[in-house]
């Protein structure tokens, strides 16, 4: 069992990544335009957009790991992945969990690495960005779970794309909340209460998504 889902995290993480279709390169040129962008809609004062810098980062990160939702579980659906799957034993729970670390991989550390010149761009100091970066380890993993579970349960259905970016913004709000609340904080006690609530956010959304994306996918079989 444990070969079977190597394979099968290394095949999501190739589909994910290919070219094809943008892989993290689209996610990442978005959540740099955020960035770039929101100065001159703001004005250039940077007291300002360093206050609200943070932010702008979290809900560019949101947006951002949102675009490749139509291709998170519908693919292999229409294909019969799934069906394939389970006749050899390998449980739609598992295979969701395996998706949910190939998301995570496809876009989190990439977009780590992008915070570096937004937060250039938007006037961050070393000590916020230190905690915007502990924010994102934290909280992606969160909203990479959150992807897949709402891309399973919006699968088969007409505009389920648009319809699960409406539903997964929404669900977000607290590990938005927690994450730029940990950059507010970073003065006071370094953000350590802001980051803990969003890893824990991110536990649940981790522990949740495989199963209830898991009988979205049986209900519709």
């Amino acid at each position: 069992m444990s070969a079977t889902l190597a394979l099968l995290l290394r095949r999501d993480l190739a589909l994910l990544l290919s070219g094809r279709r943008g892989g993290p390169v689209l996610p990442i040129l978005f959540f740099l335009a955020v960035a770039m962008l929101f100065p001159f809609a703001i004005g250039p004062d940077p007291r300002l957009l360093a206050r609200v810098g943070g932010g702008v980062i979290w809900v560019a990160a949101l947006l951002a790991a949102i675009l490749p939702l139509d291709r998170l579980v519908e693919p292999d659906l229409e294909l019969g992945v799934f069906d394939q799957l389970a006749l050899r034993g390998v449980s739609e729970e598992a295979v969701l969990a395996v998706r949910v670390l190939a998301h995570w991989l496809s876009f989190a550390p990439w977009l780590m690495l992008a915070t570096l010149p937004a937060s250039a761009l938007l006037g961050i100091d070393a000590a916020t960005l230190r905690v915007v970066e502990w924010g994102l380890l934290a909280g992606t993993p969160g909203l990479a779970a959150l992807g897949v579970m709402v891309a399973a349960i919006t699968c088969g259905l007409r505009g389920g794309a648009a319809l699960g970016g409406l539903l997964v913004i929404p669900l977000a709000v607290p590990l938005l909340i927690f994450g730029a609340g940990a950059v507010a904080q970073a003065g006071i006690d370094g953000g350590g209460s802001g980051l803990a609530l969003a890893a824990a956010v991110s536990l649940v959304l981790l522990a949740v998504a495989p199963f209830a994306g898991a009988a979205a996918i049986r209900a519709g079989r």
